[in-house]
């Protein structure tokens, strides 16, 4: 699953940085999201140490019959090459972050960036270690856009081209499903995120939304 939406009125791409937060639409389509899951069996939800990511972990959570473990999973986090993006405006990104350019052509050429197959293998690592260590039980993993589209081109078999990142695209609280067989995925399917109004209140301080 791909964290729910974020408040973030400056529109500056947020990377790794702290203080990010889900909006008020994010934390209905989380609450929406762990309604719809309600009878799935979940045991454990895995989450990238972000903020947002585990906000909406939690969120999740909440809403199941019963509360599952959650568990921290650095390798679930946000691209690499966002830390050297972050804190700019989205529309500033290509004057004040000029090597935005090659990233985009050939990911993983530069220093400090990853390839399609490295930021989607961190997930899929995950995964099927996962599978191993729990047999025939569900768990949902919490992460971010990028790594997402990228396990998805390595899951079809897409060419590694930045092209495919955004030709099929994990929407805000989309979900990538996954059935395995052992260590050999069976079946893909996307779900959207959920269609919602932003009613839930803030969460008080501005942290940690329990439910």
């Amino acid at each position: 699953m791909r964290h729910a939406d974020v408040e973030n009125p400056g529109r500056i791409l947020y990377g790794h940085l702290p203080g990010f937060y889900l909006s008020a639409l994010g934390r209905a389509q989380a609450a929406a999201v762990g309604q719809s899951l309600r009878d799935r069996g979940i045991k454990r939800i895995v989450h990238s140490p972000l903020e947002r990511a585990q906000e909406t972990a939690e969120i999740v959570n909440a809403q199941l019959p019963a509360p599952v473990p959650l568990e921290v999973e650095p390798a679930l986090w946000e691209a690499e090459f966002s830390r050297y993006l972050q804190g700019v405006p989205f529309w500033q990104i290509p004057i004040r972050r000029p090597r935005w350019v090659m990233h985009k052509l050939q990911r993983g050429a530069l220093e400090g960036d990853e390839s399609i197959e490295t930021l989607g293998g961190r997930v899929l690592n995950v995964v099927h270690r996962l599978a191993r260590e729990h047999p025939g039980e569900v768990s949902l993993c919490v992460s971010h856009a990028d790594p997402l589209q990228a396990a998805w081109i390595l899951l079809d078999g897409r060419p590694h081209k930045e092209s495919e990142m955004s030709r099929k695209q994990v929407g805000r609280a989309g979900r990538l499903e996954l059935e395995l067989d052992g260590d050999r995925v069976v079946s893909t399917r996307y779900v959207p995120g959920p269609k919602v109004s932003p009613t839930l209140p803030s969460p008080e301080g501005g942290r940690n939304y329990l439910g």
